[in-house]
């Protein structure tokens, strides 16, 4: 686990695939645990540790995951993300951005630079324990909205960075599958590939305000080395960062 920042009230990691957010069984590491033993043997901390979850990334997904360290920024962190609560303290939103390396190509005209977006209804399916997309109106149904940029492509393959609007479970891996394109390695989703001990959905970019300053800040962590290994003709590292920052400019709201 690489820690990306720290302080009083925030730690901000860096997720490596196959470890869940929390919730796991006994046995198993998650973040959660992870961190509360960091900052318990760091600062020497008697007895438990409060560690507030305020956002989750699958167990496949790599990339920046933020984790409250006080109550305080749990819950301003919360609202941010979209949560309940109210706080004259909070005023901007947290925006999350990803890469994903799709299956196929999105459609035979897209092209470096190619922007789009997709809405859908979805619905959480608790016999299989996955999202889908409403097609019959469902009351529990709720709004899904993503824009992404097209930033390399093979025969077979699409990287691109998306941009989540909202912030359901499984979104992007739920929509892009929808419309035949699932990202590498989710075979829970129809992806035919594997991917190692995880998929090709990266957390890129994570803006949060400080729960206690109110400073914008901006935390990145890189896709694992893994990708280029997997995936030769990806453009080098600092070439995606900079065309998924230019590409994703003008999308916000």
């Amino acid at each position: 686990m690489n820690v990306l920042f720290e302080d009083n009230h925030l730690l901000v990691v860096d997720k490596p695939a196959g470890m869940a957010t929390m919730g796991a069984e006994d046995d198993q590491e998650t973040v959660h645990r992870w961190g509360c033993q960091y900052i318990k043997r760091k600062y020497n901390k008697p007895g438990n540790v409060f560690l507030g979850i305020v956002s989750r990334l699958d167990r496949l997904t790599t990339g920046v995951l933020v984790l409250a360290r006080t109550s305080k920024a749990a819950s301003r962190l919360t609202i941010q993300f979209g949560g309940p609560g109210k706080s004259k303290k909070v005023t901007g939103k947290a925006e999350k951005t990803y890469f994903a390396v799709l299956s196929g190509k999105l459609s035979h005209d897209t092209s470096f630079g190619h922007q789009g977006a997709l809405r859908d209804s979805v619905y959480k399916d608790d016999a299989a324990h996955r999202m889908r997309v409403d097609r019959h109106q469902r009351q529990d149904a709720q709004a899904a909205e993503l824009r992404y940029v097209v930033l390399a492509e093979s025969q077979q393959h699409t990287l691109v960075a998306v941009r989540l609007v909202t912030g359901r479970k499984h979104q992007i891996r739920l929509q892009f599958a929808d419309r035949g394109h699932p990202v590498v390695g989710d075979k829970k989703y129809g992806s035919a590939e594997s991917f190692g001990g995880g998929i090709a959905l990266h957390s890129w970019c994570l803006q949060i305000d400080h729960p206690t300053k109110g400073d914008r800040l901006e935390f990145t962590a890189r896709p694992p080395a893994s990708w280029g290994e997997h995936f030769p003709w990806l453009p080098p590292l600092s070439t995606i960062d900079a065309a998924a920052s230019e590409g994703l400019a003008g999308q916000k709201e």
